[in-house]
């Protein structure tokens, strides 16, 4: 193309050049040149036109290469286009098929669904004629049972009521007996409640000591040294000792009354060195008192200190240490005092141990609980109000103070330490042969315990043991099963707690066994 355009060019510029030439009559050489110039013009034409010609073909040929190139593109394009139609329209008629069955088995559903009907129909007429049978022939039946048992309908489920709840009740006592027990496993915690409230019996022997008030002598020979002449001996002895000396008919023994137990035994102790020496008179008697109530004073103070080492309990006040002591000779009820406030002291720090409480207070509080009880001059408080303002004046903790009052409720418990000594206070003197007041009614309470198991039927003996803590019900097997058994655990309880006084809690235990013996020969 380019070419062809030089051509032309060329062939103007030859055309100007004759034009210039012939108007200025130029010679044959110009035109030599311009012939020679048309003849390349035409040479230069024709090969463009070749070339032209030429690029032609090969712009068609590469038109027709890329025509060829895009219909092959083209028609893949449609070739994929219908294979994805074809996949969608197999896929269309597969669910279309698959619709089709689904519709044809709901159809069969639907016929089946309408048959059960109509055959639920016609059993639910035939079921409400059988019902409608049923009551007729049961009203005859319950008229027919009426007549015979004398009871109407009413009446009989009322006792037909009662009889499943005694089933009930038996049932549901055994549930409740195995989940009791399921928790008392797992009573970890409440057991720490159970040890301030539960009465625990104590095992251990202890001496019960009484202030001596009967002298003994050897003969009554002795009694007329002892009176003096006119009764001097005995007068001066009274003043001195502030003691009643009884001298009456009784044999080889003398009466010694006084409320104060200290001067009760220094009036003993004096006439036994009396009577050992042999010198019995005024001036005599006044000097062996006055050594006799040295050494009980000395002896007063010592068993107070030793009693605080024993148990481990320091800075308490020297009044304090001697009023301990004086408990020595000091009884209630028959049970010695100071052994009682030591058996206090250590039940108290037990169970203080056991409630993470203060050990060495509760030891403390449980040693001087009654030291109200020895006062050196008779008073008209409460022992435990007169003991609280013993401790408060000698510098006490205000929780010991406090237990010390309260122990027998005559103030308000104001800590934990306050029950822990009153429940131990209890526990020593509530004991078993521990106070011979007690004594009886512990023995008058195993008994009535035995008695309560034997009153119900069945029941072939019945043992209190663990000192009352444990009632052993044996009971006859041919008329007490199993579950009768678990009831009658369960009544024998109740007419304890409803009927009886008992300290802390009484297990029940109902024992059934069958024994079969024979004997090879």
């Amino acid at each position: 193309m380019i070419e062809v355009i030089v051509g032309v060019v060329c062939l103007v510029i030859g055309a100007a050049v004759g034009m210039f030439f012939s108007r200025s009559s130029l010679n044959t050489k110009a035109k030599f040149i311009i012939d020679d110039a048309k003849k390349n013009a035409e040479n230069l034409i024709e090969k463009a036109n070749v070339q032209a010609e030429s690029i032609k073909k090969e712009k068609n040929l590469q038109a027709k290469e890329k025509f060829l190139e895009l219909k092959s593109q083209h028609d893949a394009d449609i070739q994929s286009r219908e294979k994805k139609m074809q996949e969608v329209e197999k896929r269309t008629k597969d669910k279309e098929h698959k619709l089709n069955d689904e519709l044809s088995k709901i159809g069969k559903l639907e016929k089946d669904l309408d048959k059960q009907i109509a055959d639920y129909s016609k059993k639910n007429e035939i079921l409400e004629k059988k019902q409608h049978e049923l009551d007729t022939a049961t009203a005859k039946k319950v008229e027919i049972l009426e007549k015979i048992s004398n009871y109407t309908a009413e009446e009989a489920k009322a006792e037909l009521v009662e009889t499943m709840k005694a089933e009930a009740k038996t049932r549901a006592q055994a549930h409740v007996q195995s989940i009791m027990e399921e928790a008392q496993m797992n009573a970890k915690n409440e057991a720490r409640k159970i040890v301030i409230q539960t009465i625990q019996r104590i095992g251990t022997e202890q001496a019960i000591e009484n202030s001596v008030s009967v002298f003994n002598i050897e003969s009554d020979e002795v009694k007329g040294r002892i009176i003096g002449r006119e009764g001097r001996n005995i007068r001066a002895l009274e003043a001195v000792t502030g003691v009643e000396i009884i001298v009456d008919d009784t044999p080889e023994a003398i009466l010694l009354s006084c409320f104060d137990p200290v001067r009760r035994e220094i009036a003993r102790l004096s006439l036994h060195r009396l009577v050992t020496d042999g010198r019995i008179h005024p001036a005599r008697i006044e000097e062996v008192v006055e050594k006799t109530r040295k050494q009980i004073e000395e002896e007063i103070i010592e068993v107070g200190k030793r009693t605080i080492i024993d148990l481990g309990i320091h800075g308490l006040h020297p009044e304090l240490i001697k009023i301990v002591g004086r408990m020595k000779y000091r009884s209630s009820y028959g049970q010695n005092l100071l052994q009682h406030s030591r058996e206090v002291a250590n039940i108290a720090a037990t169970m203080a141990a056991e409630l993470g409480l203060n050990v060495k207070l509760a030891k403390r509080a449980g040693l001087l609980h009654d030291i109200g009880k020895v006062p050196e001059q008779e008073s008209e408080l409460p022992h435990a109000l007169l003991g609280m303002q013993w401790a408060e004046k000698y510098g006490e903790n205000p929780e010991v103070v406090n237990a010390i009052g309260a122990h027998h409720d005559e103030i308000e418990m104001k800590s934990l330490l306050s029950p822990i000594i009153q429940v131990a206070d209890a526990i020593s003197g509530a004991r078993p042969g521990a106070r011979r007041q007690v004594l009886e009614s512990y023995i008058q309470r195993l008994k009535d315990l035995e008695s309560a198991a034997l009153s119900f039927d069945g029941v072939s003996s019945a043992y209190a043991i663990q000192a009352g803590r444990e009632l052993r019900v044996m009971v006859e097997s041919g008329k007490v099963n199993d579950e009768v058994a678990s009831q009658l655990s369960y009544d024998i309880s109740e007419k304890i707690q409803n009927e009886l006084t008992y300290p802390g809690q009484v297990k029940v235990t109902v024992i059934r066994e069958t024994r079969a013996v024979n004997i090879a020969r």
